[in-house]
């Protein structure tokens, strides 16, 4: 994924695809269901790009910003986001992408509040 991102490929979309249930074929009032793959395509972009979300791109394959934010709180409530992250560890680990003798930690974001 050098470069731009444009979405996830066929190839991508696949080691996904399985941790999404069944997609409604008929949701009833409001607009329609956002397909999975467009809703990961939009969530990964702004994780990529590190764009606002009023920033996201329009068009097929991508969710609306709305939708795309309200699937991020839900994943990230029961766990589907840890799971897509531990999978993209694992094949990266698997492939020897990772080099684990080495890790950084940002203090910034720490709770602890004073010193001794």
């Amino acid at each position: 994924m050098a470069g731009r991102f444009e979405g996830l490929s066929e190839l991508e979309w696949k080691l996904f695809e399985d941790i999404f249930p069944e997609e409604p074929s008929k949701r009833g009032k409001g607009m329609p269901h956002a397909p999975y793959r467009y809703v990961l395509n939009s969530l990964l972009y702004i994780l990529i790009t590190g764009c606002r979300w009023c920033d996201l791109p329009h068009g097929d394959t991508w969710a609306s910003k709305s939708s795309a934010h309200r699937w991020l709180k839900r994943w990230r409530d029961d766990g589907t986001f840890e799971y897509i992250q531990g999978r993209v560890l694992a094949i990266a680990n698997e492939k020897g992408l990772i080099n684990w003798d080495f890790g950084a930690v940002d203090g910034s974001f720490s709770p602890w509040k004073g010193r001794r």
